[in-house]
């Protein structure tokens, strides 16, 4: 008699970058030679080479490499002379560096309410909230879906603002045809591990179409120096390092294939998904829209009961995460003394309810499938 083993349980994480690294490591190992051979260790030519790359991607007519993402936000205030004074309009619900390089360059961040929908900034809501000391509107490609751009830009222009677009997370992802960064004065970009295109550790990149901004953010990057000693503005050490702009040259020629990857599994995920009894309901299913190009940076369900879908999973060693359970206008750094904050209901909300599944290139089928079983057997048994 043949007895037919049990399969074991499928093991999901909510990121596995292994598959992806390994699999260039010969080239990176190779990147890693050429740059210690080099000799050349600050900024250098494989940093322009990776700079011009990026900006044929993005079709931005600079690109400047940075430390970190945050770094890039950071850096997009010096050069826009915002500081002390003066007060920026950004999404409550989207990661901490957002408004706290507001705060860093000496402004008061004015955090407006999201889209229920989309996850990204509500602009009416934007709207309503510039006084005469707005300076500037940071949108935030939150997820991998590029915000609302034209009325974005209608509204800076209507007021005299400037535009810093974070693309942390949309490398590659597009809004009417246009690449995320290319549309704002400013657009910044993180290579953080866990991004479409991840560096082996930090670094970050500033774009933009003015060759005016282009030239004082370089300044800024490297102390305001130039000549060497010679300092022009009081800038900071925002640098990007040639051995991770030389990796991150190794993984960029696949950034389209890992995309490609991730829109896959995101479709599957909708699809399979869509046929559970209480989704729709209990759990709302991510949207893209059309004149969207969506890269899925994350896949993010929301969910009524959140926190118990969250442990049933966790039981079964499926990776989840919570982006993000604290809205930025209720965090304790950005609070005034004597003064309550005012509520954003659709931010506080998705805090509440956000938990983003496994959605990473090297995901495989029968993964995705343990996780849409995961999710339909939590739905059956809480309905």
């Amino acid at each position: 008699m043949i007895v037919i083993q049990p399969l074991p349980a499928v093991k999901v994480p909510l990121l596995d970058l292994k598959p992806q690294t390994l699999a260039l490591a010969g080239e990176l190992t190779s990147a890693f030679t050429r740059v210690l051979n080099s000799g050349r260790f600050i900024l250098g030519p494989e940093v322009e080479e990776f700079e011009r790359n990026i900006a044929a991607l993005t079709g931005a007519k600079h690109a400047i490499g940075v430390s970190s993402g945050t770094d890039a936000i950071l850096l997009a205030l010096m050069a826009l002379g915002i500081g002390p004074g003066d007060e920026v309009i950004c999404p409550s619900f989207t990661f901490f560096a957002t408004g706290g390089c507001v705060t860093r360059a000496g402004a008061t961040p004015v955090f407006a309410d999201c889209c229920p929908a989309s996850f990204n900034l509500d602009v009416k809501d934007a709207a309503r909230r510039i006084t005469a000391r707005t300076r500037a509107i940071i949108p935030v490609d939150l997820f991998g879906q590029v915000a609302e751009m034209d009325p974005i830009m209608e509204l800076a222009r209507q007021h005299g603002l400037a535009v810093i677009e974070d693309a942390a997370q949309a490398l590659g992802a597009c809004y009417r045809g246009r690449r995320a960064g290319s549309i704002g004065d400013f657009g910044t970009f993180s290579f953080y591990p866990s991004k479409n295109l991840g560096a082996l550790g930090d670094a970050g990149l500033l774009t933009t179409n003015d060759d005016e901004l282009a030239a004082k953010a370089r300044l800024l990057r490297t102390h305001g120096e130039n000549p060497k000693y010679f300092h022009h503005l009081v800038g900071g050490n925002f640098r990007m390092d040639p051995l991770q702009a030389a990796l991150l040259g190794v993984k960029l020629p696949h950034l389209a294939e890992y995309t490609r990857r991730r829109q896959e599994n995101a479709a599957y995920y909708t699809h399979e998904l869509g046929k559970i009894r209480g989704v729709g309901d209990r759990v709302i299913l991510p949207v893209a829209y059309p004149h969207n190009h969506h890269i899925w940076n994350q896949y993010t369900l929301r969910v009524t009961k959140r926190d118990a879908l969250r442990s049933f999973l966790a039981e079964r060693e499926i990776g989840t995460e919570i982006y993000y359970p604290r809205p930025l206008h209720l965090q304790e750094c950005f609070a005034v003394a004597g003064r309550t904050p005012e509520a954003l209901p659709v931010s506080e909300r998705l805090a509440e309810e956000c938990v983003s599944i496994p959605i990473f290139p090297d995901l495989t089928r029968a993964q995705q499938d343990f996780v849409v079983g995961a999710i339909a057997d939590f739905l059956a048994e809480t309905a």
